[in-house]
């Protein structure tokens, strides 16, 4: 994967996304045509999580993936490295807990959550396998993580399509409806550079995640992940888990059960 155009200090993400804070949730629905409300929907299903519950919505930005979970009355965390999303999301739901964290090092306890989920922020993490371990850290055995990222194409002309609305159209589109642009030159690009459905999978495997799945959502173009913490978290049981995942991965298809 070549990420030499995405050579920036976690700093300087922060400050991108702080820059985009007050418009960020307006122009990802012009951007994604009003998908992202369904892929949201899709991932809270994937979660099945109930009241009584602890939820971490990790990369929650403005805290809109972290909604559902609070208007259902379960404890959800909303975390973000991005203190001006953080400020944005607090001003609009202060019933939500906002906290500040790095991805790669999780301000929280082991075994702290039922269910861990990130949407659409994995990319943007400069380690993400260490997100990764750092989610299965945090979750209670036996508890599940569900991610949701862009992803590859599975048609090939329809791949090539989306990369060319992706380095074209997506940037002109920013340039009219967002306040910082050149964020969103960036954001395509990361998407154009990160790993596809199998790839991601795999990551989740090494990192000690088991019975990985995916979902293909609109044609591939976001894959929605879902795994689960081993319910034996001994060093002996993570081990084990991790050499029984070497084979091929299940698809989460639209007609399994989420």
């Amino acid at each position: 994967m070549n990420r030499a155009s995405l050579d920036k200090r976690p700093d300087e993400v922060a400050t991108m996304f702080d820059d985009v804070a007050p418009k960020y949730d307006v122009v990802n629905d012009v951007l994604s045509m009003g998908q992202t409300r369904r892929w949201r929907k899709i991932v809270v299903d994937a979660m099945e999580v109930s009241k009584g519950q602890r939820v971490l919505d990790l990369a929650a930005g403005t805290g809109t993936s972290s909604e559902p979970y609070a208007d259902a009355g379960i404890d959800v965390v909303a975390c973000d490295f991005s203190l001006g999303m953080l400020k944005v999301g607090k001003r609009r739901r202060p019933d939500i807990n906002f906290v500040a964290g790095d991805a790669t090092n999780l301000p929280f306890a082991d075994n702290t959550f039922d269910a861990s989920t990130i949407s659409f922020g994995l990319r943007n993490v400069n380690e993400p396998k260490k997100a990764l371990q750092e989610m299965l850290r945090v979750t209670k055995p036996g508890g599940r993580v569900v991610i949701a990222e862009f992803s590859q194409p599975v048609v090939p002309l329809w791949r090539t399509m989306y990369t060319e609305y992706l380095m074209r159209a997506l940037p002109a589109i920013a340039t009219k409806v967002a306040s910082n642009p050149d964020a969103y030159v960036y954001l395509a690009e990361s998407i154009r550079a990160w790993p596809d459905q199998d790839h991601l999978a795999a990551w989740l495997q090494e990192c000690g995640w088991e019975k990985v799945t995916y979902r293909n959502l609109t044609g591939g173009i976001v894959a929605v992940h879902r795994a689960f913490k081993p319910a034996d978290s001994s060093p002996d049981g993570a081990a084990a888990a991790i050499a029984a995942h070497k084979g091929p991965v299940a698809k989460l298809r639209r007609n399994t059960a989420r």
